[in-house]
């Protein structure tokens, strides 16, 4: 049997599960207001956005998008350019998402844990990795660019 899949996707995935279980479960903790649905909204577009400029990028240059996997390329270009982790901080951005949408004080507390998650166990080996494969030209691309933002 093949373990479960330690993807980026997949934690996400359970940061959203939680905050709609304790919606389900104490429905009166999450009020209604209705511009933060609106706000909601806008954080959902941008996020979306920022996946797909930033796998158009991955796709592109011919390079995994999978983490764990040895990158072919340096990536710089695009969202890449403010952030070198743009689909991570989108992520993030669509907990964020959910969580003001179902009026979810948890939910923004689920989103740091996300983002915590997805520092330490995705983003830090990832650059690490990155350092080792392009060496100076990484060192060069993380000392200008932020890993968030």
């Amino acid at each position: 049997m093949r373990a479960f899949p330690d993807l980026p996707p997949i934690w996400w995935l359970g940061s959203i599960a939680a905050i709609y279980l304790f919606k389900f479960i104490a429905p009166g903790l999450h009020p209604d207001i209705w511009w933060l649905d609106a706000l909601s909204w806008l954080v959902l577009l941008g996020a979306l956005g920022l996946v797909v400029w930033s796998a158009w990028y991955f796709f592109a240059r011919k390079t995994t998008i999978e983490p764990h996997n040895t990158p072919k390329t340096l990536i710089v270009e695009g969202p890449f350019q403010w952030s070198r982790n743009p689909i991570y901080l989108a992520l993030v951005m669509l907990t964020v998402s959910f969580a003001m949408g179902t009026g979810s004080l948890l939910g923004l507390v689920l989103a740091g844990a996300l983002w915590l998650v997805l520092d330490r166990r995705f983003a830090a080996p990832e650059e690490a990795l990155l350092r080792q494969t392009f060496g100076p030209a990484a060192d060069a691309y993380c000392a200008r660019v932020r890993r968030w933002i």
